[in-house]
């Protein structure tokens, strides 16, 4: 099996909320200082999928990631995990995208690579929540593609899988080469052995431009936006407490039943 993981370094959505800031100017998140940005959450639980079918079946697992300033250390951790090769479209000429320039560069990234059965994305990237490179590349690739999976079964060329639905799972079967884009219900992803962290430090990725992958600058990142973000802004959530007293215990009951009429909640 000859499996690709798109990947995808982000600021830690775990960091606390009072450290994101905005930046009015550019529309851009600031990196909180003293944070380091981290291998998307969801990205991980599509390297996990990938590495189980690869312990069942063998074969190969190659890890791309896009984006400027992507610090190794991070990226690396794929490989650490089990990946065999990771690839990094880095340059400035993919700066600024949207969902459309992403998922076009990847494509033409996993054509370049040629033969493969999966294609493995997160259900969506932690950062923007858009959820939609996945469907996008199996688009421009002109691939079957399955979102929200939990469950991989390979025989015969043919994918047996279980897709999360709202009232539970449904059970599909699609053929082979396809785009599967993982939940976090398939299960935990590994943890990097020290072996693997080793290995790790070891592979230098292949640092791919727009010309390796035959596009222009102008098709990805900023110049191939399909969107124009007007504003970028952190929600202000405001509440009101009013507290209800009285004499003793049933003298507040009885005032905050009264409040609850006069407000018209009861």
């Amino acid at each position: 099996m000859n499996m690709i993981v798109c990947i995808k370094q982000v600021t830690d959505p775990e960091a606390p909320p009072a450290s994101f800031k905005i930046d009015p100017a550019t529309n851009k998140v600031v990196p909180p200082p003293g944070v380091s940005p981290v291998v998307d959450p969801y990205a991980e639980y599509a390297v996990e999928a990938a590495l189980r079918i690869k312990d069942a079946k063998g074969g190969k697992v190659t890890a791309i990631s896009l984006g400027t300033n992507q610090l190794r250390d991070i990226v690396k951790k794929p490989l650490a995990m089990g990946a065999d090769e990771l690839i990094l479209l880095e340059d400035e000429a993919f700066d600024g995208g949207d969902s459309y320039p992403t998922a076009y560069a990847l494509a033409m990234t996993i054509k370049k690579l040629g033969d493969f059965d999966i294609v493995f994305c997160g259900r969506e990237a932690s950062d923007w929540n858009a959820g939609q490179v996945g469907s996008g590349i199996a688009e421009i690739l002109g691939l079957p593609s399955v979102t929200l999976v939990k469950k991989i079964d390979i025989t015969d060329g043919k994918a047996r899988i279980e897709r999360v639905t709202d009232e539970g799972y449904e059970v599909i079967e699609v053929s082979l080469p396809a785009l599967i884009t993982v939940s976090n219900e398939i299960g935990e992803p590994r943890y990097p052995t020290i072996k693997g962290i080793m290995a790790a430090k070891k592979k230098e990725p292949l640092v791919w431009k727009p010309a390796d992958i035959g596009v222009e600058p102008s098709q990805v990142g900023a110049g191939g936006r399909r969107t124009k973000l007007l504003k970028l802004f952190q929600p202000v959530r405001e509440g009101k407490c009013e507290v209800i007293g009285g004499e003793g215990p049933e003298d507040a009951a009885a005032n905050l039943a009264l409040k609850l009429r006069e407000s018209k909640i009861l």
